[in-house]
């Protein structure tokens, strides 16, 4: 087949992301702290953009919020230049507005005329005061005798004031290990071991893994862990719980061959086999329960005391309450959302001086970025309403009832109820949270899959089948468990289709021990 070239003219449909598009897509998705963060950086960055006036409690434009008025210039004169002259020159002190003589006017009786008050301790080092109205000379030892002009009294004492910062996990070993270690290599050992200690208090890398690292004989980084291991707080440096246990019990004297025996044998006490535990550890059954008694009442955890890590709370982005109609009002918060303005008045008075063809260019792109941003937060906000609100309208039993009545509901149903596309709605519930009457959820919250009626009726959602389950459990009494088994068949018996595996499933998500482990629990208990 011969080759050849020609030319052709097709047309064609194509999506084309513009940077606008993709600007609009992001901040759909964003939280609301990273939106703050993002609407931050562009205030930063474009000088067109502005707070809108009432945000964090500042105008607009202070000038204008205090008043200030710009006084029309005289005949001649430049406005753009508030210091020229009438001749086009700027004027010297003798040119001065009486208002300008006024604020430049420093002479101490000058200002005390003015203000009815005596300025004689203020103005004391005065350039040109006389001999005998200067402060007297200070003696040689003045430093230590230096009274304050307001003295301080026991009330105004402040003692937060001098609090100083949170001190961490590490900065609290690596004080003691200052203070054990007299030995540079032993210290610097010690300075690496402290650093693979996480916030929970236990050591995350290998002995082996850190001599081989420092280029240090194992022996002596087993021998400086030990030494970790002797710090406050007691059992920080454990590689494991048994060994955080072990450290503790040895301090209080506690770590006899019975109690060696319990704890290599943690696997048997989370499962309540105290039968097997009684014949290995050598003991009855009273003196079980207080060596089970003296382990709860150790840290597993030695080193949450120190943590640092602050929680961010949840800040819903929409709420929800109950209405006088009986229905519900849903609302944005106000709180949630950045309001920026693009300052029209500065930029006319920039474009009117611009010169070269870059500043012309750079000020278009800031103007279109800055009324873009705005208008992609106006329809962010719209957009988070309309969902909101179609998810209040398709769970109305949920928030009336509780979470044994949420509905099966998926993104298409919503996307096509409010005329958008799934991968907007998406979009939408990603990293957003709703405040209703039962509490702060995240809006995917209300996505959940639907199980199958056993009689052929409506669907039952998977969150609330999963509190039927809960429910169940928590109900059963200490000598009837139930079983999965049973569960699914209670389940069945009320209405919902669901599998024995799925049970299972479901139980473990939730951390729900099997029947076996929760008969062990409350026979103990009991």
């Amino acid at each position: 087949m011969a080759l050849s070239q020609k030319l052709e003219i097709r047309q064609s449909q194509s999506l084309v992301m513009t940077p606008q598009l993709m600007q609009a897509i992001k901040l759909l998705q964003l939280s609301n702290l990273d939106l703050v963060a993002y609407v931050e950086a562009e205030l930063e960055r474009n000088p067109l953009l502005e707070r809108a006036e009432g945000e964090d409690g500042e105008p607009a434009n202070p000038r204008e919020e205090q008043g200030e008025r710009e006084e029309p210039s005289a005949a001649g004169e430049n406005p753009d230049d508030p210091y020229e002259g009438a001749a086009g020159e700027r004027g010297g002190e003798d040119d001065l507005p009486d208002w300008l003589e006024t604020q430049l006017d420093t002479d101490a009786a000058g200002i005390a005329d003015r203000l009815d008050t005596d300025l004689g301790n203020v103005f004391q080092d005065e350039p040109g005061k006389p001999p005998e109205e200067a402060a007297p000379a200070m003696p040689d030892d003045s430093w230590q005798q230096v009274p304050s002009r307001q003295p301080v009294s026991s009330e105004d004492y402040n003692l937060e004031a001098f609090v100083a910062e949170e001190r961490s996990l590490a900065d609290h070993l690596a004080m003691q290990l200052g203070l054990a270690v007299t030995d540079p290599t032993m210290r610097l050992v010690g300075q690496a071991i402290i650093n693979e200690i996480d916030d929970a208090g236990y050591l995350q890398a290998d002995v082996a893994g850190i001599a081989d690292r420092l280029g240090a004989p194992v022996a002596l980084v087993e021998e400086t862990l030990a030494l970790v291991q002797t710090f406050d707080p007691s059992g920080v440096g454990a590689r494991d719980l048994a060994e955080c246990i072990a450290i503790q019990l040895r301090e209080r004297d506690r770590f006899d061959p019975a109690m060696q025996a319990l704890v290599s044998h943690l696997d048997l006490v989370a499962r309540r086999d105290l039968a097997t535990l009684r014949r290995l550890c050598g003991v009855d059954e009273e003196d079980l329960a207080d060596m089970l008694a003296e382990i709860r009442a150790l840290n597993p955890k030695p080193g949450n005391a120190f943590g640092t890590t602050h929680v961010q709370p949840v800040i819903p982005d929409v709420m929800v309450r109950p209405g006088p109609d009986g229905g519900w009002l849903v609302g944005l918060n106000s709180a949630t959302l950045p309001r920026v303005l693009v300052n029209q008045s500065y930029y006319a008075s920039v474009a009117r001086v611009k010169k070269s063809d870059t500043d012309k260019a750079y000020l278009a792109e800031c103007l279109q970025s800055a009324n873009w941003l705005v208008k992609s937060l106006d329809q962010r906000a719209r957009t988070i309403l309309k969902v909101a609100t179609e998810i209040v309208r398709q769970q109305d039993a949920f928030l009336a009832e509780g979470v044994q009545h949420l509905r099966p509901l998926n993104l298409k149903t919503i996307a096509e109820a409010i005329g958008m596309h799934e991968s907007t709605v998406s979009r939408v519930t990603s990293n957003k949270y709703m405040a209703t009457t039962r509490g702060i959820f995240e809006l995917k919250y209300f996505f959940t899959a639907a199980i199958a009626s056993a009689e052929g009726g409506e669907a039952h959602s998977a969150e609330a089948v999963r509190f039927r389950i809960r429910k169940l459990i928590d109900e059963e009494p200490a000598d009837a468990i139930l079983s999965d088994d049973t569960i699914v068949k209670i389940l069945r018996d009320s209405g919902v289709d669901i599998a024995r595996r799925t049970v299972a499933k479901y139980r473990e998500a939730m951390r729900i021990p099997s029947s076996v482990q929760r008969r062990r629990e409350k026979q103990a208990a009991g």
